[in-house]
């Protein structure tokens, strides 16, 4: 649950113009931080990830100066392996699907549906950044898709009925178990859960959003 000071913090970076999707890309990279870290006691607060929030946005600001918009097209980020209209053509592709996937979904009004509303509303922002930026990073351009790929899986896990998620789940088991005992058990247990992820979105006709499916 988040505390008044945590309402307070929210209301900070929204009055000084912090884009939601940097503010997301922060917490998740402090929430990566934190894992990876392995410690034994639980965050409680929105603070611990003020640091990194901060950070994102202070690199956002400077990768505006200098409007795209102001200056020559190019075909190639310097820090891309990607053509720049590639990745524009891949976001806007994405925003058309989701955009139909919210218009479809909207009746239900479930977790889902507002999961497809808020990936619509992320993906606008992310696009338009980078579009207009001056200096597109592409990698924290995928860290923000995957903070989105991430809402996604959630809310697809709580959407799906029982029964289809127990057939999922017999599907994968019986594709992965000839592979188990040549698999460490960390190695064995994310492939499993990236096969499970897979067929969610396949259930759901939820298009991969990563540059990595370019």
């Amino acid at each position: 649950m988040l505390s008044p000071m945590d309402w307070a913090l929210i209301e900070s970076w929204k009055e000084r113009g912090v884009p939601l999707h940097v503010a997301l890309r922060g917490i998740q990279h402090a929430f990566d931080s934190y894992d990876a870290k392995k410690h034994k006691r639980t965050v409680k607060t929105l603070l611990y990830c003020q640091e990194e929030v901060e950070a994102q946005y202070a690199e956002w600001l400077e990768s505006r100066v200098g409007s795209h918009d102001d200056q020559p097209d190019s075909d190639q980020d310097s820090s891309s392996p990607f053509p720049r209209a590639t990745v524009i053509a891949h976001l806007e592709g994405s925003l058309e699907e989701f955009t139909g996937l919210a218009s479809q979904r909207a009746s239900r009004q479930d977790e889902l549906s507002e999961a497809f509303a808020r990936a619509t509303k992320l993906l606008t922002e992310i696009a338009e950044d980078y579009r207009s930026s001056a200096q597109p990073d592409t990698r924290k351009l995928e860290q923000s898709l995957t903070g989105v790929e991430r809402m996604l899986d959630d809310a697809m896990r709580s959407a799906i009925d029982g029964e289809t998620l127990k057939l999922i789940d017999t599907e994968v088991d019986s594709q992965i178990k000839p592979y188990k005992r040549h698999m460490d058990k960390a190695a064995f247990a994310q492939t499993r859960d990236n096969l499970f992820r897979k067929r969610l979105r396949e259930h759901f006709g939820v298009p991969r959003l990563s540059l990595f499916f370019l």
